[in-house]
C-alpha cells in the first residue's frame, strides 16, 4: 500500500520505533493518529514531527484497556475521516528472570499489552479497514516471537501469539482489500526496558556491543515493507540471520541465543 495521502494509526507512537514510524509516515505524505499511554511522550513526538493537527493527531490510550480501544476509532475518524492503516507497535518486555521467578502481575501485564492490546486494536479497526479501497494492518512481533530468548519467555510467548494471530489474519483477508504484515525486529536501540519498568545494569554498554539497529532505520525497513505489501518483514541483520538458522536447525539456534544472552547479561 502506498502511504502517501493515507491515514495510519500507530500505537506506541511516543517513543522508539513508534516515534520514528510517526515521523517517517508524515515524511511519506501520510496523515497519522499517534497512540500512546504517555501523554508527555506523545507531545514530544508531535513537537519533533512539527506537523499541523490536520496531519497528526495524538491519542492517550492504554491499548490493554478494551473499552478505551473500542472508543478510539470514533476519535480517529472524527479527526481524519477515514482509517487506511494500523500499525500495532506498542509493546513491553518482562524483567530478565526465569519463568519460575516471574510473578503473576508481570505475566499478566506483558500479555495484556503485547497480545491483548494488539487483538483489541485489530478488532476495533478492522471493520473500518475493510471499507477502504486498499488498507494495511501491521503487527509488530519480535525475533523473540520465533526464537526463544532466555529470561524473556513470557515476552516471547506474547510475541509468538502476535505472530500466529497475524498469520491467521493474513490468510483470512487474502480476498479482501486489506493487506497484512507481521514484523520481526531484532535488537533495536530503543528504551523499551525503561518504558517497561525493567532495569538492566550496563544497558548502554551492552547496546554498543550488540550493534543494535537505530530506531529510524527500523522504521524505514518496516514502512518500505508495507509499501511493497510484504507479508513478513525482518528488521535487522540479526533477525534475518536467526530466521534462517532457526528454519535450518531450531535446536542449534536456541543454543546459540542462550550462549549469547548468557554472555551479554553476565558481562
Amino acid at each position: 500500500m502506498r502511504l502517501q495521502n493515507k491515514v495510519v494509526v500507530v500505537t506506541g507512537g511516543g517513543s522508539g520505533i513508534g516515534r520514528e514510524l510517526v515521523r517517517q509516515l508524515l515524511a511519506r505524505g501520510a496523515r497519522v493518529a499517534a497512540v500512546d499511554l504517555n501523554p508527555s511522550a506523545l507531545e514530544e513526538t508531535a513537537a519533533l514531527a512539527g506537523a499541523p493537527p490536520e496531519r497528526l493527531s495524538t491519542h492517550r490510550v492504554d491499548v490493554g484497556d478494551q473499552a478505551a480501544v473500542a472508543a478510539l476509532p470514533a476519535q480517529v475518524l472524527a479527526q481524519h475521516g477515514v482509517v487506511d492503516g494500523v500499525i500495532n507497535n506498542a509493546g513491553i518486555i518482562q524483567p530478565f528472570v526465569t519463568l519460575v521467578q516471574l510473578d503473576d502481575a508481570a505475566i499478566e501485564r506483558v500479555m495484556r499489552v503485547n497480545f491483548w492490546g494488539t487483538l483489541y486494536m485489530t478488532r476495533a479497526f478492522l471493520p473500518h479497514l475493510l471499507t477502504r479501497p486498499e488498507a494495511h494492518l501491521v503487527n509488530i512481533s519480535s525475533m523473540g516471537g520465533f526464537l526463544p530468548v532466555p529470561g524473556q519467555t513470557i515476552y516471547g510467548a506474547s510475541k509468538a501469539a502476535v505472530k500466529l494471530l497475524t498469520e491467521g489474519l493474513y490468510a483470512e483477508l487474502l480476498e479482501t482489500p486489506v493487506r497484512v504484515s507481521v514484523v520481526f525486529p531484532g535488537a533495536v536501540g530503543t528504551d523499551i526496558a525503561a518504558h517497561s519498568g525493567v532495569t538492566i545494569a550496563g544497558q548502554s554498554e551492552r547496546r554498543q556491543r550488540a550493534k543494535v539497529l537505530p530506531p529510524a532505520r527500523a522504521a524505514q525497513i518496516i514502512l518500505d515493507g508495507v509499501e511493497r505489501n510484504r507479508f513478513r518483514i525482518l528488521v535487522g541483520p540479526d533477525a534475518r540471520l536467526m530466521d534462517r538458522l532457526y528454519r535450518l536447525s531450531p535446536e542449534r539456534a536456541v543454543r546459540l541465543i542462550q550462549r549469547r544472552m548468557r554472555d551479554l547479561l553476565s558481562s
